[in-house]
């Protein structure tokens, strides 16, 4: 007879600290993919998903990375789980992508020109007029500001 597989995940050393905070961060996230979109624009529905997604991420990252106040086994958990995305932290930890919002914001495949999003260019350099990314919602995320 084969052994019957459970879904119970192991959680290490330190998840009853960042736990709270994880939930309370899912539950925003469940809200707002169940939030209704009338009256917004098609990419504008997507905003808030994009900022709890980044919210999260940046809250594991500075845990590690910053305050060092958790281990790394709980964070490569985190990352494991999909609580944070690997990949925008990797480019958190390069120079001059510090505040990075998205990965599609650098992405030069979806933009005119192939060139980044408007929410790169530091302020100063930029228009007097506020400026929005069209893919999250960004107001500027370039490391100059």
């Amino acid at each position: 007879m084969p052994k019957i597989k459970t879904s119970r995940v192991k959680y290490p050393g330190g998840w009853e600290l960042i736990e709270p905070t994880i939930r309370e961060l899912d539950a925003k996230m469940r809200e707002a993919e169940n939030d209704t979109h009338d009256g917004k624009r098609k990419c504008e529905a997507l905003w808030p998903i994009f900022r709890i997604s980044h919210q999260r991420s940046r809250y594991i990252y500075d845990l590690y990375y910053r305050r060092k106040e958790i281990s790394k086994e709980l964070y490569e958990f985190c990352l494991d789980q999909g609580y944070a995305d690997r990949n925008l932290i990797a480019k958190w930890k390069k120079p001059g992508y510090e505040r990075l919002c998205c990965l599609r914001c650098i992405q030069t495949r979806d933009h005119n020109f192939a060139t980044t999003c408007v929410c790169r260019v530091p302020k100063h350099l930029g228009e007097e007029k506020d400026i929005e990314c069209v893919h999250c919602g960004c107001r500027g995320c370039a490391s100059g500001d």
